[in-house]
């Protein structure tokens, strides 16, 4: 059989950062936020320092990335052919919006993740580009395959086969944007270019996100020291964390994201912050949270986003039954040791990237399964004839022969699973049956607000109830995209059940 989906290849293969306060705390999370923070010593105004586009600048940049009071980074521009970037690892559809742009006299850049991605190596999730031009004149240019999107950052996409190149202007600032205005003062001596994108540097989240590449000249700019941080593995913030994470909440989701991506670490300010403004993701709309969920679990970092996601107080915000499953495995925030519910999503993880994500009814059903198996443990035959039938497309006795074939063990360490016993078909199928049942419960009682109020009383400190409804308003999104698709046998949930 041939399978060419992500969820096909996982289903048949298997068959079946520390965190450490500051040294100095304030008295509440308020307070720390409120209070002007010390600095040391240095000019008035952090502007950014002389440069010109023809000589590399080594003059310091305005305001340490991170935090005031770091050592301000050095401006840098590099050679891409440093990092073996070359032309092949950008994809078409980002050169032709890349061209299209440049021949009518536009300035082009790539930007964010994807400069990071390509300076590490890694194929990037989607290809951001800058431009000089305003957004009505890259629509203009694009006429008919472009449209704008956004509120807070009004952004272009371009639709170029079948894929869709996201474009930013350097004339577009978010709105209700406060924090980078206290950092934004120009210097007489600075060239015009030089100013434009690192003023626009200064307003992105992180210093490894805050990195312009402009394919042509083959040069990489970078004013807050991201190639730095790219090399200690730290996910900073451009401006003090607690500045960042207050203009926009979702930058916390975002941070977890990529440090689990990446396998990074967070330095002390990052962290702290990180925890003590957890609650604040509530704010979030719902369909921001779903999206910011999904890139978590759906691009091949799933388990350790949950590790991150629970050590940082952040789990029982979002997915507060399994913040609950946790809690009463006594599974600690900083444990490195692994539960089958993370056992699950490494299985998961070994057939994705950011290139190849799963269908989000593929996490979603994950949960939903272990939540059953959390309230009843199943034999392991039961739960891989269970998986099989999905994944067969509900032939029942196709699943009982090969269910029944099966002579691995499974891993008796886990209370989610029992001891195999002896079944003869009747009974196993009415198992199954019942193991369909239960994850259908399990998935409905998951948008239920009493039941997610139950699960949270299950936390120690959990979450006040005013931040249940907002967990309790998004999960109907992933139930109704899970039956939706549930229909076909893509779904083929969990045949890797069994290899745990």
């Amino acid at each position: 059989m041939a399978l060419r989906s992500p969820e096909l290849r996982f289903a048949a293969a298997a068959g079946l950062g520390a965190l450490s306060r500051p040294t100095r705390v304030a008295r509440s999370p308020l307070a720390a936020l409120s209070a002007p923070r010390r600095r040391r010593r240095r000019s008035p105004s952090p502007s950014p320092a002389p440069s010109s586009d023809s000589n590399p600048s080594t003059a310091p940049a305005s305001a340490g990335a991170g935090g005031a009071g770091a050592e301000a980074p050095e401006w840098k521009k590099v050679s891409a052919k440093r990092f073996g970037i070359k032309d092949s690892m950008i994809p078409d559809e980002a050169w032709n919006v890349l061209h299209r742009l440049r021949s009518r006299g536009y300035d082009v850049y790539l930007v964010g993740g994807c400069v990071r991605d390509l300076i590490m190596k890694k194929t990037p999730k989607d290809f951001d580009i800058i431009t000089t031009a305003d957004l009505r004149q890259v629509k203009d240019t694009f006429s008919g395959s472009a449209v704008i999107v956004g509120r807070r950052f009004p952004i272009c996409h371009v639709y170029e086969n079948n894929s869709i190149v996201e474009v930013s202007s350097f004339n577009t600032y978010a709105r209700g944007s406060t924090g980078n205005q206290i950092y934004t003062s120009k210097s007489p001596h600075c060239s015009k270019n030089d100013y434009i994108r690192w003023k626009n540097c200064q307003g992105r989240d992180f210093t490894i996100n805050g990195l312009m590449f402009n394919p042509y000249a083959e040069k990489i700019y970078d004013y807050f020291g991201g190639i730095e941080d790219i090399k200690k593995a730290k996910v900073r913030t451009v401006i003090p964390a607690g500045t960042s994470f207050q203009e926009d909440c979702a930058r916390i989701l975002r941070a977890i994201r990529i440090a689990a991506r990446l396998g990074f670490n967070f330095p002390k300010e990052t962290a702290y912050y990180v925890r003590t403004l957890a609650c604040s993701v509530g704010r979030l709309d719902k369909g921001r949270i779903l999206m910011e969920v999904n890139y978590m679990l759906a691009y091949g970092s799933a388990e350790a986003s949950l590790r991150l996601l629970w050590r940082f107080g952040l789990l029982e915000h979002l997915l507060p039954f399994q913040a609950a499953y946790f809690s009463s495995s006594l599974f600690k925030r900083k444990d490195k040791g692994t539960n089958m519910l993370l056992v699950l999503f490494s299985k998961l993880d070994s057939f994705l990237a950011p290139n190849r994500p799963c269908h989000n009814s593929l996490w979603i059903s994950i949960l939903a399964l272990h939540e059953a198996l959390v309230r009843q443990p199943r034999d392991p035959l039961v739960v891989a004839t269970f998986a099989l039938a999905l994944y067969l497309g509900g032939d029942m006795s196709l699943a009982l022969d090969i269910g029944k074939s099966i002579n691995r063990q499974h891993d008796a360490g886990f209370s989610e699973l029992l001891e195999p016993q002896v079944w003869d078909d009747k009974h196993l199928v009415a198992e199954v049956q019942n193991l369909a049942v239960s994850m259908r419960r399990a998935l409905t009682e998951m948008t239920d607000e009493y039941c997610v109020a139950n699960a949270m009383a299950k936390i120690p400190q959990a979450p006040s109830s005013d931040l249940v409804s907002t967990t309790y308003f998004y999960l109907p999104f992933l139930v109704w995209t899970f039956f939706s698709f549930c229909g076909s046998h893509e779904v083929c949930l969990l045949v890797a059940i069994y290899s745990i």
